[in-house]
């Protein structure tokens, strides 16, 4: 939930809210929450008590008002509603030098994928989620945080407008895998397509996923250094966005 009038945006979930407080308390301008979890929280409000930022012990009908979900687990916290800074080259270049795995998401579709998504990225030392402009319903929402269980304090967000454009860049320094259900490679050929870097480990890669429905346009798939497919009974044409990222960034975590 945003609150134009502050240009907040309410995190719910005690998972999420708990991450945010450990990695960027600083983030917090106000936090609600349930008096059962005062014990776990009091090192926190302690914090905001001292940078002179509010709390405040209410029940459940109260912090349903404030995150406008019945999920709160107990406790919100009010942040400055977060905004995608733009892809930067030195971002490309410390992404390619420290050999890491980002994502691109193209035209994913919803703000419950992407919470998804981000889980499993932290989980599997994803660094970099970058969000295209085709991704207009994919926004970083409460709903987004509460999905992404803590997640969203472990991933760099960014954004950028012209994807065949980073993508050509991109590919200069960086393995590009792009999921696509018919594609001739296995998910299990990645071990062949990702090689190594300059300093012996492993090079830095981006997985770009698409739509479900339509899947990565002909001018990203033309950019991609390799397209590879999750094999299955054919039962099911595909996996949701979230799985099929899950079962990739578990594929690379382990090359």
């Amino acid at each position: 939930m945003r609150n134009k009038l502050t240009q907040e945006l309410a995190v719910c979930g005690w998972n999420a809210v708990a991450a945010l407080g450990e990695a960027h308390p600083d983030r917090i301008h106000r936090l609600f929450l349930r008096e059962d979890r005062l014990p776990q929280l009091t090192g926190l409000c302690k914090y905001l008590a001292e940078q002179k930022r509010p709390y405040k012990i209410c029940d459940d009908e109260e912090l349903e008002r404030v995150c406008k979900s019945s999920r709160h687990q107990g406790v919100t916290a009010m942040i400055e509603e977060p905004e995608a800074a733009p892809l930067t080259q030195e971002d490309l270049d410390d992404w390619s030098r420290e050999g890491k795995t980002g994502l691109l998401l193209f035209s994913v579709g919803n703000d419950h994928n992407l919470g998804a998504i981000v889980r499993s990225a932290a989980f599997f030392d994803a660094a970099w989620v970058v969000l295209s402009d085709a991704d207009e319903a994919a926004k970083i929402t409460t709903s987004a945080y509460r999905v992404a269980e803590g997640g969203m304090e472990h991933v760099v967000f960014r954004k950028l407008r012209n994807v065949p454009a980073f993508l050509k860049s991109a590919g200069k320094s960086l393995h590009i895998i792009g999921a696509d259900h018919r594609a001739r490679l296995r998910i299990r050929d990645l071990k062949t397509i990702v090689g190594k870097n300059a300093a012996g480990g492993r090079s830095g890669v981006v997985l770009v996923v698409g739509n479900e429905e339509t899947g990565l346009p002909p001018e990203i798939k033309e950019h991609c250094t390799a397209l590879v497919r999750i094999p299955g009974s054919g039962v099911m044409e595909s996996l949701n966005v979230a799985q099929a990222a899950t079962l990739f960034l578990h594929e690379i975590y382990e090359l």
